[in-house]
């Protein structure tokens, strides 16, 4: 269990300031599927993904890079808090025949407030700054979708997300689900969630591959080393 970091070694460094008071943001658990594409995201798949309701943010994130730490992936999201993720193993396949294949990913996260005097964090060879125009909506069953999840009890939900990344000048895109709430109840709902969004195919028939499903840290580290 991660209880306090006090900073982050880069170059310029990045301060992450919490005195006893500072409230620390309770580890969450997550069961995720996402997949990662070159280029812009299609306007007809945009079009196709506001069938729900969403709500939209833009944002970058800062990941660390080097030293690699295997099975974590650390960033800083939006210069204002610090979160780690810790893979936790997959628990098989998720499949939506003819539209979409993808690794389930069980994850646990922490995140950190920064403290006001923290640096920016510059893209280095040490960080990597990503772009991201999030759209995100949120599938609750059996009430179906929502576009924010404030309204949202403690019961298993599914955030599904279509996401512009940009990162060095190149553009990509992603559609992402998280689960949370209940553990035995996660994998349900996410297969509930990815069922809804696939009941319509993506524009010209696409279908999401198994080789394109990696999350942020794998995807980064392959750009990494073919770079």
């Amino acid at each position: 269990m991660i209880s306090r970091l006090v900073r982050i070694h880069r170059p310029g460094d990045v301060a992450i300031s919490l005195s006893d008071d500072d409230p620390l943001v309770a580890g969450t658990s997550t069961l995720e599927s996402r997949w990662i594409l070159s280029g812009p995201v299609a306007d007809m798949t945009i079009a196709w993904f506001r069938r729900f309701p969403i709500s939209t943010e833009t944002r970058e994130d800062t990941y660390l890079l080097t030293p690699w730490l295997d099975g974590l992936s650390p960033k800083i999201r939006a210069d204002v808090a610090f979160d780690v993720k810790a893979y936790r193993g997959s628990p098989g396949i998720l499949e939506v025949p003819g539209r979409a294949t993808g690794r389930l990913e069980a994850w646990q996260k922490w995140s950190f407030p920064l403290g006001v005097e923290s640096d920016r964090a510059d893209a280095s060879a040490t960080w990597k700054r990503v772009r991201k125009v999030r759209r995100i909506s949120w599938f609750v069953a059996p009430d179906g979708w929502f576009a924010s999840a404030v309204d949202i009890d403690q019961r298993a939900r599914c955030a599904v997300e279509l996401t512009d990344i940009t990162m060095d000048g190149e553009a990509w895109w992603t559609l992402g689900l998280e689960a949370s709430g209940p553990l035995q109840e996660r994998r349900g709902v996410l297969e509930a969630a990815a069922a809804s969004v696939f009941a319509e195919p993506l524009p010209g028939g696409a279908e999401l591959r198994l080789e394109d499903s990696r999350p942020y840290a794998a995807w980064l580290r392959q750009r990494r080393e073919t770079t």
